[in-house]
């Protein structure tokens, strides 16, 4: 698969894995949105802990992040998948990054994410697929 076509099965996708490095790995999914080589990620109203979730102070401690997107079948032909690995950085707000999200997810548009914005610089888009 090349770097094109990685990068237009992953931005099409509706959610990815979220991997950070902390005390340990540390992997939830998301929901995101693609503008060029970068990935935006907003915290949002859904339901959490705490505010400061654990991926936001893993990328302010460490900015190396993988994010991956795959396609699962019975049908093993058409499996693949895309890593996404790039470097991170959490800022306040990012209305321009936001906008994507609320583009790509009808719920964003009731409401708005909020919370800190998770900007992701894609080094390298890899992938896979079974044909």
């Amino acid at each position: 698969m090349n770097t094109d076509e990685a990068r237009s099965r992953f931005a099409a996708a509706r959610v990815a894995r979220l991997a950070t490095v902390g005390d340990g790995p540390h992997l939830v999914p998301v929901v995101f949105a693609v503008s060029d080589s970068t990935v935006v990620i907003a915290i949002d109203h859904k339901r959490k802990a705490r505010r400061e979730v654990r991926r936001l102070a893993n990328i302010r401690a460490n900015p190396a992040v993988s994010l991956l997107v795959d396609h699962y079948d019975d049908d093993w032909s058409t499996l693949w998948w895309v890593r996404a690995d790039g470097d991170a950085v959490v800022v306040d707000s990012a209305d321009d990054a936001v906008d994507l999200l609320v583009a790509k997810y009808p719920q964003y548009q009731e409401i708005r994410p909020a919370g800190p914005v998770i900007l992701v610089r894609v080094h390298t888009w890899r992938g896979w697929t079974a044909v």
